[in-house]
């Protein structure tokens, strides 16, 4: 089989031993460096973009899209709006809500919560809660009873479970001749859910009747809450659907609320990826030391192909291709690593909790309690092209030294 002379030598190269053992142990470390920076990149990367699913997926699940909101007291003819704003071009579902902020007590237990008043027809085309209730279902919100969905933490801060009896309390007084007392009311819990963000902890559902009736909302709405087809759509989709809306409206989308969050998760998978891609960097640029010295160790050899006819270009072929072949295997090492690490990534995590007892993403501090990854091929081809072509660079120097040398002078004191 035809091969020419440059590659066949380079090859020769790489796979001979060496007579300094230093040299084989740089060009093993170059490599190895660089199947660690191309393996670590990918799975960062690949972290990052699993809490980026999981921001729009899970917390923007739950966290409405976009809410309009009356600009004083509730919302009449709230049927005939959601109707209107569902059929609006972008707006997937449209659906009435009554929210509050308040505590929840259970004995010498209180937890500060935000409280939702839903019906559980509409809740179930704008929200993910149904596919994540782990006791009870939205239909046990029935009006008239009085029950409540607790996140599966805020159940558990509570020391609560289904059928057990929690008191919300307002903040506000109402003043009788008791004196000024908080406003009370008993609520019975009717089921849990959980989906693993940190809403699990701080989000209590109830009937959206019973929840107006013990607001004094005489409206039974006090918005609507809306779900796009497109999230980074939903600050203009909503101003749009409110300014068509007779009467006058406050708005407040996702971005506003969850925003900062999400770009904050954009800018540090940037950051971290330039930084990692230094790490390849360095590893890749470790071929040239290794070169350096190769060529060093090699000049009689070069001599003597020199004399027999090769060219400089010949000369630098050959290393071009003993330094490539590191980085292509060294790229493909940190390639196959990486993909194997990053689809495994959550169950390792997983398992070292377990092991060790502790908990890496306390959901009392993280948003997400759990380490998500997603594994995006578009990122493999970049981070395997960058290795690649980082490698490839690296060897252009060593090689042209080589093409350099002179028979005369080098073999003058073989």
């Amino acid at each position: 089989m035809f091969r020419p002379l440059p590659i066949f030598i380079g090859l020769r190269y790489t796979r001979a031993k060496r007579r300094n053992h230093f040299i084989s142990f740089i060009s093993g470390t170059s490599m190895i460096g660089l199947t660690l920076g191309v393996s670590v990149l990918i799975i960062v990367l690949s972290v990052m973009n699993g809490f980026d699913r999981e921001l729009k997926q899970r917390v923007l699940g739950m966290v409405p899209h976009a809410t309009i909101t009356a600009a004083s007291g509730g919302i009449d003819q709230w049927q005939t709006l959601v109707e209107t704003i569902s059929e609006q071009p972008g707006i997937e579902a449209a659906a009435p809500f009554v929210d509050a902020q308040g505590m929840l007590t259970n004995g010498d237990q209180v937890r500060g919560a935000l409280f939702y008043g839903i019906d559980p027809e509409y809740e179930q085309d704008v929200s993910i809660i149904a596919d994540h209730m782990t006791q009870g279902s939205l239909d046990d919100l029935r009006p008239g009873k009085f029950g409540i969905l607790l996140g599966e933490l805020l159940a558990n801060y509570l020391n609560v479970g289904v059928g057990d009896k929690v008191t919300m309390i307002l903040p506000e007084a109402s003043v009788n001749l008791a004196g000024v007392l908080p406003r009370l009311k008993r609520f019975t819990v009717v089921g849990t859910f959980s989906v693993g963000a940190d809403v699990d902890g701080n989000l209590a559902y109830t009937n959206r009747e019973d929840l107006a009736r013990f607001l004094r909302v005489p409206e039974g709405v006090t918005g609507i809450r809306l779900k796009m087809n497109d999230l980074f759509a939903a600050p203009r989709l909503a101003w749009d659907v409110a300014i068509s809306l007779p009467g006058r409206y406050y708005v407040q989308d996702w971005t506003r609320t969850h925003g900062r969050l999400f770009q904050a998760i954009q800018m540090e998978k940037t950051m971290v990826g330039l930084l990692l891609t230094l790490i390849i960097a360095v590893a890749a640029f470790n071929i040239v030391s290794t070169l350096v010295m190769v060529v060093t160790d090699k000049q009689g050899d070069i001599a003597i192909l020199r004399t027999f006819g090769a060219s400089p270009r010949m000369i630098m072929g050959i290393f071009m291709v003993q330094g490539a072949l590191i980085g292509v295997i060294g790229t493909f090492l940190g390639i196959t690593l990486g993909i194997i690490g990053a689809l495994n990534v959550s169950a390792i995590v997983g398992a070292l909790e377990r092991f060790l007892g502790i908990t890496f993403l306390s959901p009392d501090v993280y948003f997400i309690s759990y380490l998500p990854s997603e594994l995006m091929w578009q990122d493999v081809a970049v981070i395997g092209v960058s290795g690649l072509l980082m490698s490839f660079v690296a060897t252009l120097y060593p090689a042209w030294r080589a093409s350099r040398t002179q028979p005369a002078e080098a073999l003058r004191y073989e």
